[in-house]
């Protein structure tokens, strides 16, 4: 179609392609003056109006919509977390992402994974800047959220830097939120990928549930209490997966971890991030909460995973969730993803409720 547009002849826009006489010319423009007197124009103008404010909310196909609206853009700039919840939760639980823009990629294929085990109808992204917002709105209407204040979604990129510290650090002022809106939450990085439902292993009553980020192997059989601090004085539990309920235990966990957090913001000589803060956390109330320890097998972290092959074989069909861990850059994630048949996009992304993005 391209080629052809451009080898078309370009005409004056405003040209009349049917040249009429000059009498026939006269009465058409009164005619034309006589149709749009006053009263006429103000008909029509309300007509627009109507049509705007109303057709987006009466069930028309999303692109006549959308044409008529001109933008969904406000619509979604006023879209309370409240309402994506009531929208999105099923049995009292969503599935939650924080994504900024450079992240879409991820996002797309995260989800994928979710769609082929049939929870994607839960999931809501909550969108740091507004560039998400209303892309993935616009592909699949009330799926995100934006929480202000917006932060500079180009300064979030890089892990250890302070934009990274200052986007994760919202994290659990968002889980909170949801918590207090009575809804049970499983949170994921979009550097994740689905290999099988999570939610059979969501066991018990506990208040958190979470996966640890160390690489040493446990046996099949191990404790799901919180483990025991490491070299640096705290465990190692990964903030990347966490389900939580809306208990008041849950709540301490998240409020705490705010704390940790403003206790150990970022410097330039100690490039921090949110899950040593969260690690405190727990540590430091693991007696006031049920915590749980979801097993390795399942939730191995990728320093695991992408890192022994051994390990891999011999728990091969136990696998739930893979986190593309322990590796900086997006082009080196995704090229980890593709090596192990685990960029999904490529083969995939019909099945996306966001298509190709």
């Amino acid at each position: 179609m391209s080629s052809f547009l451009h080898q078309r002849t370009l005409q004056n826009p405003f040209s009349n392609p049917f040249p009429v006489s000059a009498s026939s010319s006269t009465n058409s423009k009164r005619s034309f003056s006589s149709v749009l007197d006053p009263t006429t124009i103000l008909a029509l103008l309300a007509l627009v109006v109507v049509v705007g404010v109303f057709c987006p909310w009466l069930g028309m196909p999303q692109a006549l919509s959308f044409t008529l609206t001109s933008t969904s853009a406000s619509k979604w700039d006023h879209y309370t977390l409240e309402q994506a919840l009531s929208f999105v939760a099923k049995n009292g639980s969503v599935i939650v992402c924080i994504v900024s823009q450079p992240y879409l990629p991820f996002l797309n294929n995260w989800l994928i994974s979710i769609a082929m085990q049939d929870r994607q109808d839960m999931v809501l992204v909550i969108a740091e800047d507004y560039a998400s917002l209303h892309r993935v709105n616009d592909l699949w209407p009330g799926h995100a959220v934006l929480i202000p204040p917006v932060l500079d979604a180009e300064a979030a990129h890089k892990f250890g830097s302070q934009g990274f510290f200052n986007f994760t650090a919202r994290r659990p002022r968002h889980l909170l939120k949801i918590l207090e809106l009575g809804y049970g939450v499983m949170y994921n990085d979009v550097d994740m990928v689905w290999l099988a439902d999570p939610f059979p292993y969501l066991v018990g009553n506990h208040d958190v549930y979470f996966t640890d980020d160390m690489t040493t192997i446990k046996p099949l059989n191990h404790s799901h209490d919180l483990p025991p601090p490491g070299k640096k004085g705290r465990p190692y539990i990964c903030s990347c997966m966490i389900f939580l309920r809306p208990t008041n235990e849950a709540k301490l966990v998240l409020k705490k971890w705010i704390e940790e957090l403003q206790i150990q913001p970022w410097t330039k000589t100690v490039k921090s991030n949110d899950q040593p803060a969260f690690n405190w956390a727990l540590m430091k109330i693991a007696k006031e909460v049920d915590m749980y320890l979801l097993p390795q097998a399942a939730f191995p972290t990728g320093g695991l995973y992408f890192k022994n092959k051994t390990w891999v074989k011999e728990t091969k069909g136990m696998h739930v969730i893979i986190h593309n861990n322990y590796i900086v850059g997006f082009e080196k994630k995704i090229k980890r993803f593709r090596d192990y048949g685990l960029w999904l996009v490529d083969d995939h992304a019909h099945e996306s409720p966001l298509g190709t993005l």
